[in-house]
């Protein structure tokens, strides 16, 4: 029997079909309901549709995976390995995890949960972390502890093309959304913790964009310095079904504003494109906890 298996949701990015090809990873689908209607992400749903039914007005809700669709995965999982390690969207920004660590007390210690407050591109690199741990012959409650102990360094900033599904969610007034509207503000936040939080309110996407990699300029230069000077830092883009506008902030960061590095992008996940709409868009770091082989450290 296989040692330890690795386990997240579609909050990574990762979804079923690419898990198989990493070996060692299971994927549980996150559930999303548009027009009452239920769709698995990743799995009989895309972003394009997404995105084209959310413009249309379509009602769309989100949820947690069941406690029956998790078991189910873990159960089939526990078949073929000793144990796994769990690692779901942050419980800041949903229940899975509570869910996760309930179901667990029912798998005779086999199942350990992490929470290291990663959403996205953090929780995509949790999981590869955990998986490189795991090849290394780490026991799941050291990887548990690695990964959570490792959790504030990473903060990641995004911003919104639109307030109306800020506001539909609550997260902003109706009258706050109605008048950035009219004066084209927009919101920059930040994902620290695995909480969403203001960070700055600007004019205009040009200055959204800006205000993002000055916060980037300036943990560089601060609580990633030494992160920096190791050269353990990655930088990232993440966006809501806007490829073509992230691949081209993508060359800027890499040629202008962090020239020798070279920067990931990641599609976010549809539990926060419910939350912002189509175009969103983010950056930021993940450091990683040690050197990848093969890989080369990020000089820049």
């Amino acid at each position: 029997m296989k040692k330890v298996a690795i386990v997240t949701d579609t909050n990574s990015g990762i979804f079923p079909a690419q898990a198989e090809e990493m070996g060692g990873v299971f994927v549980v689908p996150m559930p999303i309901s548009i027009n009452g209607a239920d769709y698995e992400e990743g799995v009989s749903i895309t972003a394009e549709e997404f995105y084209r039914r959310q413009a249309e007005g379509a009602d769309i809700t989100t949820a947690q995976p069941s406690p029956a669709a998790m078991a189910g995965l873990w159960a089939r999982v526990l078949e073929e390995y000793e144990s796994l390690v769990f690692i779901p969207m942050t419980s800041g920004l949903s229940g899975t995890c509570a869910t996760a660590q309930m179901l667990s007390g029912g798998f005779d210690g086999r199942v350990t949960v992490v929470d290291n407050c990663a959403i996205s591109a953090t929780l995509k690199m949790a999981v590869l972390e955990a998986r490189r741990l795991a090849d290394q012959g780490a026991q799941p409650e050291e990887i548990r502890r690695r990964l959570e102990d490792h959790a504030d360094n990473v903060c990641i900033y995004i911003t919104v093309n639109t307030l109306k599904y800020l506001k539909k969610g609550g997260r902003v007034t109706p009258a706050a959304a109605a008048i950035g509207d009219v004066l084209n503000i927009r919101p920059v936040m930040k994902i620290e913790r695995g909480k969403l939080d203001a960070f700055a309110k600007v004019r205009g996407r040009k200055s959204s964009k800006a205000a993002i990699v000055q916060a980037m300029k300036d943990d560089l230069a601060g609580r990633f310095a030494a992160f920096r000077e190791q050269g353990l830092v990655r930088p990232h883009i993440a966006h809501t079904g806007i490829p073509e506008e992230a691949a081209a902030w993508k060359e800027e960061l890499e040629t202008v504003h962090f020239p020798g590095c070279t920067v990931e992008v990641h599609e976010l996940p549809l539990s926060i494109g419910t939350h912002t709409g189509q175009g969103a868009l983010g950056a930021g770091f993940t450091i990683d906890m040690a050197p990848w082989e093969g890989l080369p450290r990020m000089r820049f």
